[in-house]
């Protein structure tokens, strides 16, 4: 495994190249993603950058967790070729950068809402670090479901040569989904934000089984609402394909709450009752 820092010291790709990109505090959802792209590429690219154009919040940008040296050593045995780990002066040379990303309506809804510029920033890193890598596959967590579909979109519309594959949400044996925030939990607050996950779960089997979507969406909420832990911020269906608001149909239930300091999101897939 070959740690850079400087793009022009990644060289051209051997077959098929895959790039997983995190922002460091590794955990076993990114071991999978690492592994997934491991199985489909012949040659792995792991980005370490922690994005400061995708932060609203300068305090949050700092607590953000960082430990390189961790971070190799679970990359270490999983067949990484590359591990990119940029200076934020390599990936913006100019300072911020004056063309960026627009992430047009995904960015003023749902997540976009609750965090505004986040995705602008966060495609912008994307479409840089595809450009600086090269791949011919990248590999997301389909936790993140309203980024899976903004990176989706933008490499459609601006005719990126890259192949984009989700991999499923790795969870903790209790169901809380893995998130490099999860160590910013303390114990006594894990209950309440198994909550999210339980309310999406609950949500999912009533819709399948024939409950309107608007209400299960409006009793989801409510049983959030009630924990006295739990501020929550949004409990909504979005469509798998363009991530506006769905009204049927297969749907992705996504919630976002604040336990806490903690903001946590989750998400699931569900059919509707005449879907199969």
């Amino acid at each position: 495994m070959r740690v850079i820092a400087v793009a022009d010291e990644l060289p051209p790709a051997r077959g098929t190249r895959g790039v997983v990109m995190t922002m460091g505090a590794l955990h076993a959802g990114h071991v999978a993603l690492v592994r997934a792209a491991r199985e489909a590429c012949d040659e792995v690219v792991v980005t370490i950058f922690v994005n400061p154009l995708q932060f609203n919040d300068d305090a949050d940008l700092e607590r953000y967790p960082r430990n390189l040296d961790a971070d190799l050593a679970l990359l270490e045995p999983l067949g990484v070729d590359f591990v990119f780990a940029p200076t934020v002066t390599e990936v913006y040379p100019a300072g911020h950068p004056v063309v960026t990303v627009a992430s047009g309506r995904l960015g003023e809804i749902f997540e976009g809402a609750a965090r505004p510029g986040h995705f602008d920033g966060m495609l912008t890193v994307v479409l840089k670090l595809l450009n600086l890598t090269r791949p011919h596959v990248a590999f997301f967590g389909e936790k993140d479901a309203q980024q899976l579909i903004a990176v989706r979109r933008m490499v459609a519309d601006l005719n990126v040569g890259v192949e984009v594959r989700g991999v499923p949400t790795v969870r903790a044996g209790d169901g809380l989904a893995l998130s490099s925030r999860n160590a910013q939990l303390p114990v006594s607050q894990r209950a309440d934000a198994l909550m999210l996950h339980g309310a999406l779960v609950a949500a999912a089997s009533a819709y399948r089984e024939g409950t309107a979507l608007n209400e299960v969406l409006a009793a989801g909420r409510s049983v959030l609402s009630e924990v006295p832990g739990i501020a929550v911020d949004y409990f909504e269906a979005l469509d798998p394909a363009s991530g506006e608001a769905a009204s049927g149909g297969a749907v992705i239930l996504a919630g976002a709450v604040r336990v806490g300091t903690v903001r946590l999101i989750d998400n699931v897939a569900a059919a509707g009752p005449t879907e199969p």
